[in-house]
């Protein structure tokens, strides 16, 4: 097949340099600079089997010259979720000669944007559950494989399960793409938002007794937007999301707690969580609006109260922009706990 990839980012280097290295044509779209780094030196994937090199990848800097080498069987979307508009403007010009985009941006809010610009039946959800590092332009490491999910009721569907399982991506279709894409939300929030703001790893966050609280309860609030939804948590490829959303609701601390300490340090792999990350590398840009906020907004619309999840996005957004000191809530679960229970009470 034939792709077009947008970006290479982590997730961007490692779906498409996968399927390249499967004797797919792809095509990849960034920045000079980085396009000029990654023709220098080729793709570089390093997996449990070993370090793989894509030479002379095929990467331009514009829509339009990557067009030009079309047409394109579809396209691999896994840029952060804030970039969406920049990225809908970008190609407006373009609309009917994108190829179907297939989705693996976190969030749950994404496909209903793209769809929006491009017409029905031509955006097909997916997601990424294989932990990703980036070493640098067009250098990742596949930290642990668990694989891809990709919504099945699209007419590329089959046909792009089969070509990703091929290039050894682990795909596995999925009916109901607001399952999919709601329970992966569930594990991007976990860990994520309280290790940034608190400055702790999520086994840290997780062992405090105020720090597990706090994660229950952004949990079980996006739980309940999920249930109000009538959206069932699915187990996602080497993910077992139904298992969490059953510690969430039922376990009590004594059990619940360390198990979920275990779930947290094997998902994440060798990483920092992304939140982390991007506070502390000093980008004002964090993906937290789109997770915890979609809960939020969701809760908003359904009249469901959602107090842990406002208060995360609104203090990593607020570190984010410089409006509130990292300082505030470095390594103290109780102030944090305690900003919580204020919120919970209002």
């Amino acid at each position: 097949m034939r792709y077009l990839c947008f970006g290479l980012g982590a997730i961007g280097t490692y779906l498409g340099g996968s399927l390249a290295r499967a004797e797919n044509k792809v095509v990849f779209i960034d920045r000079d600079d980085v396009g000029a780094a990654v023709a220098q030196q080729g793709l570089r994937l390093e997996t449990p089997s070993g370090v793989h090199i894509v030479s002379n990848p095929v990467v331009v800097s514009s829509l339009e010259q990557a067009l030009a080498q079309g047409p394109f069987d579809a396209a691999l979307l896994a840029i952060k979720s804030f970039d969406t508009p920049a990225f809908l403007a970008g190609i407006q010009s373009h609309l009917k000669e994108i190829p179907p985009i297939i989705c693996f941006q976190n969030g749950v809010e994404n496909e209903g944007l793209l769809e929006e610009a491009m017409g029905p039946g031509r955006i097909i959800p997916a997601t990424v559950t294989s932990a990703v590092g980036k070493r640098g332009p067009g250098d990742i490491i596949l930290e642990r494989l668990r694989g891809v999910g990709i919504y099945s009721r699209h007419t590329l569907s089959e046909r792009l399960i089969q070509e990703f399982n091929s290039a050894g991506l682990n795909a596995q279709p999925f009916s109901d793409a607001g399952a999919m894409k709601w329970s992966k939300l569930l594990t991007n929030l976990l860990g994520n938002a309280t290790s940034a703001i608190l400055d702790l790893t999520p086994k840290e966050v997780l062992e405090d007794p105020l720090g597990y609280q706090l994660e229950i309860a952004q949990l079980r609030e996006a739980l309940a937007v999920m249930d109000a939804l009538k959206i069932r948590v699915v187990t996602l490829p080497r993910t077992p999301v139904k298992g969490l959303a059953f510690l969430v609701r039922a376990l009590p601390p004594a059990i619940g707690r360390p198990l979920l300490v275990r779930v947290a340090a094997k998902g994440r792999g060798n990483k920092m969580p992304s939140f982390h990350i991007d506070l502390h590398a000093g980008r004002r840009n964090i993906e937290v609006d789109y997770l915890n906020g979609a809960v939020v907004r969701f809760g908003q619309r359904l009249g469901i109260r959602t107090p842990a999840n406002s208060l995360l996005n609104a203090v990593l957004m607020g570190m984010a922009e410089g409006m509130i000191e990292f300082s505030q809530f470095s390594r103290n679960p109780q102030k944090l706990w305690d900003a919580y229970l204020q919120a919970q009470s209002n």
